[in-house]
């Protein structure tokens, strides 16, 4: 599995994260508090934050995440959410709603995108849905690039990020001390995303797309755009 991911999986909560996550979670909460469902996949569930909210909510459904990160798994495992560290087009069964939250897709290179929303269609209920939110070209372009420095004594992570042809870098950088005083261990790794329109989704499978909206968290500016689509 993606070894990237893992090490952004370790300094993910020192990343400002959880600042987007509440508004984020609320606008999916609304959605399903609307639809009838009895099963849920959550694609790209990260450390099982969101399902474990869902558990609270549907202890009577069944929830399941799946992510690429081994390290992830195993945080949304000790949750007690049901996740397991495998790519969805390996998976078996259908279910009523398909979840990619958090900018999931946007991690999808740019010939990843059809296959991955043929795969979602493959393991949606004729009237399933699928819901995701994705980066808007300022989320990218403006309001993450550049550098990023947290220091919390132990742990010191540092992000460089650019964005060019629709493509956004960023470079991890984690130094950990390893003995008490001042010597410290170097992990470096790189993670990619990739900027999509709302028209590349909708291009990019046979799912009816049945509502778009905007969000903002900082400011005015549209941060993401959130998603709806339905199989028929």
């Amino acid at each position: 599995m993606d070894s990237s991911l893992n090490l952004y999986a370790e300094i993910e909560h020192l990343l400002g994260v959880s600042d987007v996550a509440p508004t984020l979670y609320r606008n999916y909460l609304n959605t399903l508090r609307e639809l009838q469902f009895d099963s849920l996949l959550d694609v790209g569930c990260g450390r099982g934050e969101f399902l474990a909210q869902l558990q609270g909510i549907y202890p009577d459904r069944e929830l399941i995440g799946i992510d690429l990160s081994s390290v992830m798994v195993d945080m949304a495992r000790e949750r007690g959410v049901k996740a397991y560290c495998t790519d969805i087009s390996k998976l078996q069964g259908e279910f009523d709603i398909i979840t990619a939250i958090f900018d999931m897709v946007n991690y999808l290179e740019f010939n990843e995108l059809k296959p991955f929303l043929e795969s979602v269609e493959a393991h949606l209920k004729v009237g399933g849905y699928f819901i995701c939110d994705i980066n808007s070209y300022y989320a990218f372009s403006d309001l993450a690039v550049g550098a990023y420095i947290r220091d919390v004594g132990d742990r010191f992570v540092t992000v460089d990020s650019l964005f060019e042809d629709d493509i956004y870098y960023s470079e991890f950088t984690l130094f950990e001390n390893v003995d008490g005083e001042r010597l410290f261990k170097k992990r470096q790794d790189r993670v990619l995303q990739y900027y999509y329109e709302v028209d590349d989704m909708v291009q990019s499978t046979s799912l009816e797309l049945i509502s778009k909206s905007d969000i903002s968290v900082y400011g005015d500016e549209v941060e993401k755009h959130y998603l709806v689509f339905q199989k028929s």
